[in-house]
């Protein structure tokens, strides 16, 4: 099945752990009314791992495309476009592990999709309106990485580095750099680059006025 035709505009936005793709996609996000646009966040899918004990969670390899939940993400994504609210996973980094809660997203006019994988998966690709590929340079994604992961999540920074070295910068270049040839638009230097994001707001902007 090829993009869903429906009343809502997805757009996909990809690039590597550290690109600034979220805080493009957040900002984006928090622009517009929420009945406007909500953002979808890939690691919210981040598949259930309470079998395992919280060592042998660490050890597991986030970055891969089996690591994602992504047949529940495409459910969801056709959900919305159907108009129907859904309960979007909520995920714990410290734990690795989903809460016992969801979070309750009611259908939007945009649709914001980000995640490292988002583009890299033909099935979600597939249902994309705008695919947007952040593009940094690596020695930057790590410093943010390692600056993240410790503040936010609670890892060490020698944690840090084995999971860099072991997963996550293996998986960038096998999937995630590859899919950026699927890109629509190509943002260099991530949130920095103000002509890009600017670009891709009027666009959005655009595009809700037409509706109205």
């Amino acid at each position: 099945m090829g993009r869903i035709m429906g009343t809502c505009l997805f757009i996909g936005i990809a690039g590597g752990s550290g690109s600034g793709k979220t805080t493009i996609a957040r900002n984006l996000a928090e622009l517009f009314d929420v009945e406007d646009a909500i953002l979808l966040e890939q690691d919210a899918y981040y598949k259930e791992l309470d079998h395992l004990s919280l060592d042998e969670r660490a050890k597991t390899n986030f970055d891969h495309p089996d690591a994602i939940e992504f047949e529940l993400l495409e459910q969801h994504l056709r959900e919305l476009a159907n108009g129907n609210q859904i309960e979007r996973p909520i995920y714990n980094f410290k734990t690795h592990a989903r809460e016992k809660e969801t979070k309750i997203l009611t259908p939007a006019r945009i649709v914001i999709v980000e995640g490292i994988l988002v583009l890299a998966m033909r099935k979600i690709r597939k249902l994309l309106d705008i695919k947007v590929f952040v593009d940094t340079d690596a020695d930057e994604m790590l410093l943010r990485r390692i600056e993240r992961d410790i503040k936010e999540r609670g890892r060490t920074l020698e944690s840090v580095r084995d999971q860099y070295l072991a997963t996550v910068k293996p998986m960038y270049l096998k999937y995630c750099e590859p899919s950026k040839r699927y890109a629509d638009v190509i943002v260099p230097e991530g949130g920095k680059n103000k002509v890009a994001v600017n670009m891709l707001i009027n666009h959005l902007r655009d595009y809700l006025q037409k509706g109205e």
